[in-house]
Order: C-alpha cells, then sequence, then structure tokens
C-alpha cells in the first residue's frame, strides 16, 4: 500500500531545478506515496501550495501563515484564505500555525493573536488545522483549551495535527485529550531522540500520522541531506520497531488516520 504524507513544502524553492521529475517519482505509478498535503508557511508558500494541489490529483493544500511570518496576516490575506477554503476541495487544512519561542522574535503576544485568529478562522470555516508548535507546549495548550470561535465553540473542534511533534509523554496525552493527531517524521530515526521515541511508544496508534517535513528532517539514513517523501518508509519503519508491529500495519493505519481527518470519513 501506498504512504499518506501528512506534511511537505515542495514550493520551496530548493526543488525549482527538478519538482516536476520529483514529483512524479513520488506519485507516479511506480512511486510510493498515495497522496501529499503540501503546507503553506508564508503567504507566497500558500498561493504556491495551492498551485500545485491544483496541479496534481494527489496533492492538497493546507494554507496557513507560520509564526515566524505572522507579520504578513492582515485582513488581506484572511480573505485570501477564507475564499480559497470557500471555493477549492483541494483546500484541506488551515495550517501550518502555531508557536515558535525557540528565537526572541516574532514577539511572543504577536505571535498568540495571530495564532488565535488563525484558529478563529479554521473553526469558523470547519477545516482542521495543522499546528507547529516549538519550545512553546503550555502556551499552545492553553490556547487551545480556552480560544472560542465566533460561535462560541472550542477551536479544536475539527481537530488537526501536531506537526513534527517534539514535546513529552505526557505533553501528547494533553494533546490526544483535545482531539489531535500526533505527526511523526524523520526525528524519530535521530539516536538522540529519546524523548520522541517515549512518546510514540504510548501515542495509540489510531492517533498517529507520518509526515516528513520535506526539505527539511530528513531521516536516517539521510540525515542531513534534502528531504522528500520517499522517504517517509524510513519513518514507518523505525515507528513500526518502536511499537512492534509491522511496518506495513503502520501504513495502513496512519493512511487511514489522515483520511478520516482530511476527509472526514
Amino acid at each position: 500500500m501506498k504512504i499518506f504524507e501528512t506534511h511537505a513544502h515542495f514550493d520551496d524553492e530548493c526543488y525549482d531545478e527538478d519538482r516536476e521529475i520529483l514529483i512524479d517519482e513520488m506519485i507516479g505509478e511506480n512511486g510510493i506515496i498515495e497522496s501529499i498535503v503540501n503546507v503553506g508557511a508564508s503567504f507566497k508558500g500558500c498561493k504556491d501550495s495551492v498551485e500545485l494541489a491544483n496541479k496534481y490529483d494527489q496533492i492538497y493544500a493546507a494554507i496557513g501563515l507560520h509564526p515566524e511570518d505572522i507579520e504578513s496576516l492582515d485582513d488581506e490575506v484572511i480573505e485570501w484564505l477564507t475564499n480559497q477554503v470557500k471555493t477549492n476541495e483541494k483546500v484541506v487544512a488551515i495550517g501550518e500555525i502555531g508557536l515558535d519561542y525557540h528565537y526572541d522574535e516574532p514577539d511572543r503576544e504577536l505571535q498568540k493573536e495571530a495564532f488565535k485568529r488563525q484558529l478563529i478562522l479554521a473553526s469558523d470555516l470547519n477545516k482542521p488545522i495543522i499546528i507547529h508548535s516549538r519550545d512553546a507546549c503550555k502556551d499552545t495548550l492553553d490556547i487551545l483549551r480556552d480560544t472560542l470561535d465566533t460561535s462560541g465553540e472550542h477551536v479544536y473542534k475539527n481537530g488537526g495535527i501536531i506537526h513534527c511533534y517534539s514535546y513529552s509523554k505526557e505533553a501528547a496525552l494533553d494533546f490526544l485529550d483535545l482531539g489531535f493527531y500526533i505527526g511523526v517524521g524523520g526525528v524519530v530515526t535521530f539516536k538522540n531522540a529519546k524523548k520522541l521515541k517515549e512518546a510514540v511508544k504510548v501515542i495509540p496508534l489510531d492517533r498517529l500520522v507520518l509526515e516528513t517535513d520535506s526539505p527539511y528532517m530528513a531521516p536516517e539514513p539521510h540525515r542531513g541531506s534534502r528531504n522528500d517523501s520517499r522517504n517517509i518508509q524510513y519513518v514507518a519503519e523505525k515507528i513500526a520497531e518502536l511499537k512492534e508491529v509491522s511496518a506495513q500495519e503502520i501504513i495502513d493505519i496512519t493512511n487511514q488516520n489522515a483520511k478520516k481527518l482530511f476527509w472526514r470519513n
């Protein structure tokens, strides 16, 4: 069975020279990838993600502004995001949005406000969310729990993915309680990823999804190189090892999970 890739950035300029060839190798007749969600981060990245989704049947788009790009989030961007969700069935989620406290900038209060604004947008539009959260676990959870949409409903009601999960197994349970899936990528193959491996062991199989975050975070044995979705098989194999099941079972169940989230079936 082919694999559902829930998070990649094939709009990135590092693919400009060979994008079409690479995509054909991934999703073509002999490729191992069934579907790809190409995730916007900047406003340009969102537009490019939609273009890719419109061009390829097996590629879908998630659109939203990454915490590093929140200064671009204005009424015009919100209007564009809204229009895309309402008119384009290939847009399946709002993301990646969230909080990143690894560096001092952008200002954390501005990050929080942009996160809340996009959460409310996603909830109002009944779309799942793809969350980027780095060094910001408590604030991410607090905002998810406390923010209501314009109808007074919790913004986590449509679920989503905690992308590139990096927190503890205890925090994973908190996100699971809110109905989220946990996105696991190449980091799980790294020797020093002890905390993530412990978390994967306690996360139920029906709450995991596979991702690569291409072009970043290439798994072993390709760590440090430009990543692409073909490497997702190494992620599946490592999770299978940690869960003591077959890689095929991991692929089967995570495919079902992704389709349940994005297609609502």
